[in-house]
C-alpha cells in the first residue's frame, strides 16, 4: 500500500480560528500507553517521555483518560480523590511535569473528569454511610427507601450500563443510586454542594495549566424529577441512543453554562467537551450552544458503517445540526470503549481508508493511540486476565473493552514491545511486533506513516481543518466525493475498483492508485483539485 503526497501545497494562511474547531486530538488510555518503572501498567512519567513521538506525529492536543486516586473498580473511572493522582501512575508533581512538557512542544493537554459519579471510597460517600438516613452527606447522593414490605425491593426498576440494578442496598436498609457499577455512587446534582465541588475540581486543574476536559457521561448528571420507572427490561448499551429518565435531561445545560463561566475566566481558550450519548444529533447540539460547551464526541459517526450512503447522512445529519449553535463538528473511529475500528470494518484497508476520510471533513478529529499502528482489537485475552468490569455481569455489556485496551507496542521484536521492561498489565499479540512503532517509521507503506503524512498534509492545506460543510460531487454508488475549496476527496467504500476521472492531482491515497482514473476498492484518495 503505497501513499502518493504532492511535493507542493498551497500555504495556510495563518489564520487561526479556536483552536479545539480544527484540532487533532489524540487520545492516551494511561495504563496501555508506555510504562516508565516496569511494573506493567502505564504510568504518567511513560506518557512524559513520549510526547515528542505525539509532536512528531502531527497532534495538536493530547487527553489523557482518568489518572486520579482511585481503587480502580472501573479502570479509573470510579474516582476517590479528584485533586490526587493515583500511585500506580505517580504524583501530581508528575502530572504537572506532563502538562508542562506538553505545552513546551505546542500540545495542549484535555483531562477527563467524571462528574456523574464517584469511588465507594470517596470521601464523601464513606462518611454518608457512616452517618446514616437522613444525614446531610446523604442528599449529595441518590438514597432512598426501598419498595416491598420491608423495603427489600429497589425504589425503581433502573438498570446499570454495566448489568443488574442501578441500586444497591446497604445495611442500614437505604439504597443507593449507581447508573454504572456498585463502587461507582451518583452524585445528587440538584445539590449547591456538588456543584461547589466541581467548580472547584476544575480551577484545581484549570490553575495547573490544563487546557480543557473530557466530560464522562456528561449526558448523565441530572435525573428526572422523582426517579420515575423505566417501564421495560431492555438492556441499556453503553453507546446507545434510547430516550431514557437518567440521561440527557435539560436540566444539565445550566450546569454546563455555569463551567463555561468557570473556563472564561482562565486566558488560552480552555474548552469542554461532552461526551454525550444523545437519542440525535440535534440533541447533541444542545450541549454546544455558544454559552455551554466547546465540542461533543460524534457517537452518531461513530457507530456508522463502512457504507457510503450511510456514512453521506451521518456526515451531513452531523454538519446540519452543529451548524446553527456555531459549534465544531468532531469525527471520531475508536476510543477505549468500543472495538478498534480496524476489527468492526474488518480490513486494515477499510481502516486506513476510513482515516484519511475522517481527516478529510470540517472541524476535529480524534485519534486513539494505536489506530495510527493500524492496530486491531485483541480478540482472545484470556478470561482471568480481563478487568472490564461488565465482563463479569451476565446480563450487562459484551464485557469485551479490554481488547481496545491492551498496551501498544512501541520497538522490539517480544513482547511487551518496548511498553515497559516488567511485561503488560493486558498479554499483547505475538504479531504486534511488526506493527510496532520503530518498525513502521520510515516505511512508506505503514499506517504509521500514512497518518503522518495525513496530519502534515491537513496542517499545511488550508481548505482543510476547520468548516462547516462540504460540497458533494457527483460519484457512482458506494463512492463518496466531495469538496472543499480546491481540495477534493473520494472514497470508495466498495469492494471493487471504480473508475471515476480524476479530479486533480493525487496528495495522498490510503493505498496503491495505479491509474489516477481508477478508484480502488477500499481506498480513499486526497486530491488538489
Amino acid at each position: 500500500m503505497t501513499q502518493h503526497l504532492a511535493d507542493a501545497l498551497p500555504t495556510s494562511t495563518g489564520t487561526q480560528p479556536g483552536w479545539w474547531r480544527e484540532a487533532v486530538i489524540y487520545q492516551v488510555y494511561p495504563r496501555s500507553f508506555a510504562d516508565s518503572n516496569g511494573d506493567g501498567m502505564g504510568d504518567l512519567e511513560g506518557i512524559r517521555s513520549r510526547l515528542p513521538y505525539l509532536k512528531e506525529l502531527g497532534v495538536d492536543a493530547v487527553w489523557l483518560s482518568p489518572f486520579y486516586a482511585s481503587p480502580q473498580a472501573d479502570a479509573g473511572y470510579d474516582v476517590a480523590d479528584y485533586r490526587a493522582i493515583d500511585p500506580m501512575f505517580g504524583t501530581l508533581h508528575d502530572a504537572d511535569a506532563v502538562i508542562r512538557e506538553a505545552h513546551e512542544l505546542g500540545l495542549r493537554i484535555i483531562v477527563d473528569l467524571v462528574p456523574n459519579h464517584c469511588s465507594d471510597q470517596h470521601e464523601w460517600f464513606k462518611q454518608a454511610l457512616r452517618e446514616g438516613p437522613g444525614t446531610p452527606l446523604r442528599e449529595r447522593f441518590h438514597f432512598r427507601p426501598g419498595q416491598g414490605e420491608s423495603g427489600e425491593l429497589p425504589p425503581n426498576d433502573w438498570e446499570s450500563i454495566f448489568g443488574g440494578p442501578a441500586w444497591t442496598r446497604v445495611a442500614d436498609g437505604e439504597w443507593y443510586l449507581h447508573l454504572f457499577a456498585p463502587e461507582q455512587p451518583d452524585f445528587n446534582w440538584e445539590h449547591p454542594a456538588v456543584q461547589d465541588e466541581f467548580r472547584s475540581i476544575l480551577r484545581f486543574w484549570l490553575d495547573l495549566g490544563a487546557d480543557g476536559f473530557r466530560i464522562d457521561v456528561a449526558h448523565g448528571l441530572v435525573k428526572a424529577p422523582g426517579l420515575p420507572d423505566l417501564g421495560r427490561d431492555e438492556q441499556l448499551k453503553l453507546l446507545g441512543n434510547q430516550v431514557l429518565p437518567f440521561f440527557d435531561q435539560d436540566g444539565v445545560h445550566e450546569i454546563y453554562r455555569s463551567w463555561r463561566r468557570v473556563l472564561d475566566e482562565y486566558a488560552g481558550d480552555r474548552i469542554g467537551v461532552a461526551e454525550a450519548w444523545t437519542p440525535s444529533a440535534d440533541r447533541t447540539a444542545m450541549y454546544l450552544r455558544p454559552d455551554e460547551l466547546h465540542q461533543a464526541f460524534n457517537f452518531h459517526y461513530l457507530n456508522t458503517g463502512w457504507d457510503a450512503e450511510a456514512l453521506r447522512a451521518t456526515i451531513d445529519e452531523s454538519l446540519d445540526s452543529m451548524r446553527p449553535v456555531g459549534a465544531p463538528t468532531t469525527w471520531v473511529l475508536s476510543n477505549h470503549d468500543v472495538v478498534r475500528h480496524r476489527t468492526r470494518f474488518g480490513t486494515l484497508e477499510k481502516a486506513r481508508a476510513a482515516a484519511l476520510l475522517m481527516l478529510a471533513l470540517p472541524g476535529s478529529a480524534y485519534v486513539y493511540q494505536g489506530e495510527e499502528l493500524g492496530l486491531p482489537e485483541v480478540v482472545d485475552l484470556p478470561d482471568e486476565v480481563r478487568q472490564d468490569p461488565s465482563f463479569f455481569k451476565a446480563n450487562g455489556q459484551d464485557g469485551l473493552r479490554d481488547g481496545c485496551r491492551v498496551p501498544i507496542p512501541w520497538s522490539g521484536d517480544q513482547a511487551p514491545y518496548g511498553f515497559g521492561t516488567g511485561g503488560s498489565w493486558l498479554p499483547q499479540p505475538a504479531e504486534w511486533a511488526g506493527l510496532s512503532v520503530e518498525a513502521q517509521t520510515g516505511d512508506p507503506e505503514s499506517t504509521l506513516e500514512l497518518y503522518r503524512s495525513a496530519l502534515r498534509v491537513r496542517r499545511a492545506h488550508p481548505a482543510l481543518g476547520a468548516g462547516d460543510g462540504v460540497e458533494w460531487l457527483p460519484a457512482p454508488a458506494g463512492v463518496l466525493a466531495f469538496r472543499r475549496g480546491d481540495f477534493v476527496c473520494t472514497v470508495n467504500t466498495t469492494d471493487e475498483p471504480v473508475r471515476l476521472p480524476a479530479p486533480g492531482t493525487v496528495l495522498l491515497a490510503s493505498g496503491d492508485l495505479a491509474d489516477p482514473d481508477v478508484l480502488p476498492a477500499d481506498t480513499t484518495v486526497w486530491w488538489q483539485g
